[in-house]
């Protein structure tokens, strides 16, 4: 007779193969806290049980029928620890008079064929990822599991909600509090784009609007050039009607403000300007001195 499967070696596979199946459905691990995970893992411990006593008991009515010699032998080989009679199954090699016994009667150039059995922990594998295949291949197509756009749609209406969160969790963002970064000119640019480039151009070199570029202005409220620029956006400009107050009106918000106040001072004071013989404005206003940030 061979020797069974010990009991607690099948709840551990079983629930390894439970934490898998719910994982392709849940797509996470919180299953875990779930009362359903457990109770199916209870049920199907008591399963395994109920089946290893009905085991036992046919076990034991083929231990009657053996002769003395064959229980001695199946006794014996039951000492044996359940992982040594694993590593054995899958390395041991056979002896000369076991091989005789499963030596198929063919061969090709002297090399001889066995008829061995494959390793369990092999066919186990097989048999799972035959199992996982079909699992697999029925949830991508009748579910969203593993759908990469529904992932995408996912993920994304997540991180949207995330920076909702943040953004209300956050002051707003005012002229006393806003800070030049590097991190946004590069969000600054697009803003700059949809909102200022139709009178100041794409670079910033002014056509309806005065030239950014360079170091003339005609408005200059505050004494640095970043915190300038938020002046002008928040409030508008107190001669041009068409420089209207974007901040105050609620076209765009503080952040935004920002962000697009520090690519106004990328453009101006680490780039080169934008002179008229290069397609740029003429000055307007006057020279600034601007403090440093």
């Amino acid at each position: 007779m061979k020797q069974r499967t010990p009991v607690v070696v099948n709840i551990l596979i079983i629930i390894g193969l439970l934490i898998v199946f719910y994982y392709l459905f849940v797509q996470s691990y919180s299953f875990l806290t779930s009362p359903y995970f457990w109770g199916t893992v209870v049920i199907s411990a008591i399963l395994a049980y109920i089946h290893s006593a009905i085991g036992d008991l046919i076990e034991n009515n083929k231990f009657k029928k053996l002769s003395d010699e064959e229980k001695a032998a199946y006794l014996a080989e039951k000492k044996v620890p359940f992982l040594k009679r694993m590593y054995d199954a899958a390395f041991k090699k056979q002896s000369d008079t076991e091989e005789k016994d499963i030596l198929i009667d063919h061969g090709f150039d002297g090399i001889m064929e066995l008829d061995n059995q494959l390793p369990k922990w092999w066919v186990g594998l097989f048999y799972f990822g035959t199992a996982f295949c079909i699992v697999y291949v029925a949830a991508f197509s009748f579910t969203d599991f593993a759908h990469p756009l529904s992932e995408y749609e996912k993920e994304y209406k997540e991180q949207l909600a995330s920076i909702a969160e943040y953004e209300a969790s956050q002051p707003p963002v005012t002229i006393e509090t806003a800070k030049y970064s590097a991190d946004n000119i590069a969000e600054g640019k697009e803003l700059f784009k949809t909102n200022c480039a139709s009178c100041h151009k794409e670079d910033g070199s002014g056509g309806i609007g005065p030239n950014l570029t360079d170091n003339f202005w005609i408005n200059q409220p505050e004494k640095t050039l970043f915190k300038n620029v938020f002046h002008m956006d928040w409030n508008g400009s107190p001669t041009n009607p068409a420089m209207r107050p974007f901040g105050k009106n609620g076209e765009v918000s503080g952040a935004e403000i920002e962000k697009i106040a520090a690519y106004v001072y990328h453009i101006n004071q680490e780039q080169p300007p934008v002179t008229p013989a290069q397609g740029g404005a003429a000055p307007q206003g006057t020279e600034a001195h601007w403090e440093k940030e």
